[in-house]
């Protein structure tokens, strides 16, 4: 941080001269209040960021039945998109080396994204947690507010903008290591990153944000995911005692979290192949799975469902869903529409949740084109939901999403007005087409209101 340059300077010197790596130092500031100023792998000495004290701590949510519901009981519809970047090695969110941050977010919730899921690594979160800043990929001529910032400040500042524009967050992990193709690895683990830290990672940002009720849920783990009739690591759903126990891992993950911040919503994602009847995960034969898309199968919760005792109201199952842009699916058939696609795959592998009042349904990705089988798709999900009040976040914001595109161009400034009037349909909005935002105080951008004003209607 530049205005610290003459107290980094002098503990960079002391650390040449006593030889130390990755040390911790306490100093005393112009208040009298204690800080740690921590040094970087790259040994530069850095001020650990303090999270910012928010005024307001009334907008928790809660689970009754297959509802999500505010403290009141009131319903909610939780309708947005997906921005990433902070997995991918950018260390912020992709496109903030063209456009401003705080406009980018002002115009989302102008235009009704009422929920921001973001994409993050566990490893760029532990990072934080020892006070490793990965350097953003900033262009700080077109963000000077974020001159100076490190990645941790710079994720602050974008809860702070959210906090006055009335949009609410959902932190997902998105992968285990910082990297692009990182969601190609099936697990939570990987290498240096353990189950234990995966864990330990969560706590701290529990810990961290528990008092700060723009960050109203945390998708535990994207699409765990392996084909269990293949070699090599796959998640599994059961009641084993199995490394790779999806259901197993997201229980204690979620037990964890909750003894810190009771009041967060619990996003669990399937997997991808469940055993059929009759069948367990013994099987190498790919005729024993019901097989789906990566976090899209939660046939297991019939059989084995999340249980989290005192914290059940707060668990939400989530779903991804695609079309044929993405993958050819047997499913995509000639004259395949909403009725077929119910039938032959969402009601058993997820939409059954929610009619059996299980618990409410979270498609955290859905998206595409809307030209051919995909548009097909497009609309008979959209429509799905919009029926169903189902809550989703569309993947995504970012124009570098190469098999499904944005709902902006490259330069994350222009919006497809095409692709956002077909999405504007499924943003919550009252009779008067209004927005509605998850904020009891805070109206949702320019044009939205909030829980508070549409109950009052």
């Amino acid at each position: 941080m530049k205005k610290k340059g003459i107290v980094c300077l002098l503990v960079t010197m002391l650390l040449l001269t006593v030889g130390l790596h990755d040390a911790t130092f306490a100093k005393m500031s112009t208040n009298g209040t204690m800080t740690n100023v921590l040094t970087q792998e790259s040994g530069t000495v850095q001020v650990e960021p303090q999270s910012t004290a928010f005024v307001g701590d009334d907008d928790w949510l809660h689970v009754e039945g297959n509802q999500i519901v505010d403290k009141h009981g009131n319903p909610v519809w939780l309708t947005g998109t997906n921005w990433f970047g902070f997995n991918t090695g950018t260390n912020c969110f992709d496109g903030i080396w063209t456009c401003n941050m705080k406009e980018a977010l002002d115009e989302m919730a102008n235009r009704g994204i009422n929920i921001l899921r973001v994409p993050i690594s566990t490893e760029i979160l532990h990072q934080w947690s020892n006070g490793i800043y990965p350097r953003p990929n900033v262009n700080t001529y077109t963000n000077p507010e974020l001159e100076g910032k490190n990645s941790l400040e710079i994720f602050d500042a974008f809860l702070q903008i959210c906090k006055t524009n009335g949009m609410k967050v959902m932190l997902d992990v998105h992968s285990a290591k910082t990297d692009a193709m990182g969601h190609f690895h099936p697990l939570w683990y990987h290498d240096h990153i353990t189950t234990e830290i995966f864990y330990e990672t969560w706590e701290w940002v529990a810990n961290r944000y528990k008092n700060d009720d723009t960050i109203l849920a945390f998708d535990l783990q994207n699409e765990p995911h392996g084909k269990a009739y293949q070699s090599g690591a796959s998640a599994i759903w059961n009641d084993s005692n199995s490394v790779n126990n999806w259901k197993k891992v997201a229980e204690i993950c979620a037990k964890r979290i909750l003894a810190i911040n009771p009041n967060v919503l619990i996003i669990v994602e399937g997997i991808e192949t469940y055993p059929k009847e009759g069948f367990d995960y013994t099987s190498n034969q790919e005729k024993d799975y019901y097989g789906y898309w990566w976090g899209g199968n939660l046939r297991g919760v019939k059989d084995y469902p999340i249980d989290l005792g005192t914290g059940q109201k707060q668990l939400v199952y989530s779903p991804h869903d695609y079309g044929p842009d993405v993958h050819q699916q047997s499913w995509f058939y000639p004259g395949f529409n909403q009725n077929t696609l119910y039938q032959d795959v969402w009601k058993d592998n997820w939409a059954y949740i929610m009619e059996d009042q299980i618990a409410p349904l979270f498609v955290g990705e859905w998206g595409g084109s809307l030209n051919g089988d995909n548009g097909i798709w497009m609309h008979a999900i959209r429509d799905y939901m919009i029926q169903n009040k189902i809550h989703h976040t569309f993947w995504c914001y970012n124009a570098n999403s190469g098999d499904t595109g944005g709902l902006v161009d490259y330069s994350f400034i222009k919006w497809d007005e095409e692709k956002y009037n077909f999405l504007k349909s499924a943003l919550w909005q009252n009779s008067q087409g209004q927005f509605i935002g998850l904020d009891h105080k805070q109206p949702l951008g320019n044009n939205g209101i909030t829980i508070t004003a549409f109950y009052n209607q």
